[in-house]
C-alpha cells in the first residue's frame, strides 16, 4: 500500500481518495464505480449496499477507514471479490452468518499475502515452527519471503506495534501479482470454507520488526509464538471506540 499512501500525501480527504479511485477505474464486482463517501445511516448489510452501489462508507480522518481505502487501491481485485462473496453469502444465508464470511472478514481485516517460491518456508509457517522460521532461517525469510499486508485493521495496529499481532496468511507464488493470486484463490473458495483454510502468521516476529527480535530468546515466548494445537491468536489491547468499524 505504500505507493498509494505516498501518492495520497498529506491530503487524505475523500475527494483525493476518489480522484485516485477514478484514475484506477476502481469497480466492484457488480461493475459499480467505487466511491469513498461519508458514513450514512447504519445498514445491517453493509457489504450488500457496497456491492450494489459502489459506495464505501469512510469516516474522514479515521485511520482504520483510511487503510481500508488504501487496500481498495492496492488490492482492487481481491477487495472486490471479498465484497462480492460477502454479498452472495448474505443472499444465500440471510441473518445466519456462515463460516465462509468469518474467513472473508478475517482476511479483509487481518490478512497477509505471503509471496514466496520457497516451499520450506511455507512448511515452517504451516507447522507453527516460528523460531526456526524467524530466527534460524531469518536470512532466507528476508530474501525469499515477502509479506503484503492486506488487512486494514492489522495496519492500524502496526502504527503502535505490540507482541502478538497475528494475521491470516494466504500463500502465493512470485509468478503472479499478490492481488491477482489472492483473487484466484478466493474465486476457487468453496461455500463451506472456514477460517482454518488460512494459517495464522505472527507477523510481529518478522526479523527486525520489533525491538528484541535480534535475540533468539525473543522467539521463545509461548504466549505469542504458540504451538500448533493452540490456534487462538492473542487478544489485542483495546482500541479507542472510534477505531472500530
Amino acid at each position: 500500500m505504500r505507493p498509494w499512501l505516498e501518492r495520497l500525501g498529506p491530503d487524505r480527504s475523500l475527494d483525493h481518495l476518489n480522484f485516485l479511485s477514478k484514475e484506477l477505474d476502481l469497480q466492484t464486482a457488480s461493475g459499480q464505480p467505487v466511491r469513498f463517501v461519508p458514513p450514512a445511516k447504519a445498514d445491517a448489510y453493509y457489504e450488500v449496499h457496497l456491492f450494489e452501489t459502489g459506495r464505501v462508507q469512510t469516516r474522514p480522518e479515521n485511520l482504520h477507514d483510511l487503510f481500508n481505502a488504501l487496500a481498495w487501491l492496492a488490492f482492487p481485485k481481491t477487495k472486490a471479490l471479498i465484497n462480492a462473496l460477502h454479498a452472495a453469502d448474505i443472499a444465500r444465508e440471510g441473518a445466519r452468518r456462515g463460516r465462509r464470511r468469518d474467513l472473508l472478514t478475517l482476511l479483509d481485516e487481518g490478512g497477509v499475502i505471503v509471496q514466496s517460491d520457497d516451499a520450506e518456508l511455507f512448511a515452517l509457517v504451516g507447522g507453527f515452527r516460528w523460531k526456526e522460521l524467524f530466527w534460524e532461517r531469518r536470512a532466507q525469510v528476508r530474501s525469499r519471503m515477502r509479506l503484503h499486508v492486506l488487512g486494514h485493521a492489522t495496519l492500524e495496529q502496526a502504527l503502535k506495534p505490540w507482541p502478538g499481532i497475528a494475521c491470516k496468511a494466504l500463500f502465493v507464488s512470485t509468478a503472479q501479482s499478490p492481488d491477482a493470486a489472492a483473487h484466484a484463490w478466493l474465486a476457487a473458495l468453496e461455500p463451506d470454507a472456514n477460517p482454518r483454510a488460512l494459517p495464522p502468521l505472527p507477523i510481529f516476529g518478522y526479523p527486525g520488526w520489533l525491538p528484541g527480535s535480534e535475540h533468539p530468546g525473543f522467539y521463545d515466548d509461548r504466549r505469542y509464538f504458540r504451538e500448533r494445537q493452540d490456534r487462538a491468536a492473542p487478544v489485542p489491547p483495546p482500541r479507542p471506540p472510534d477505531a472500530a468499524r
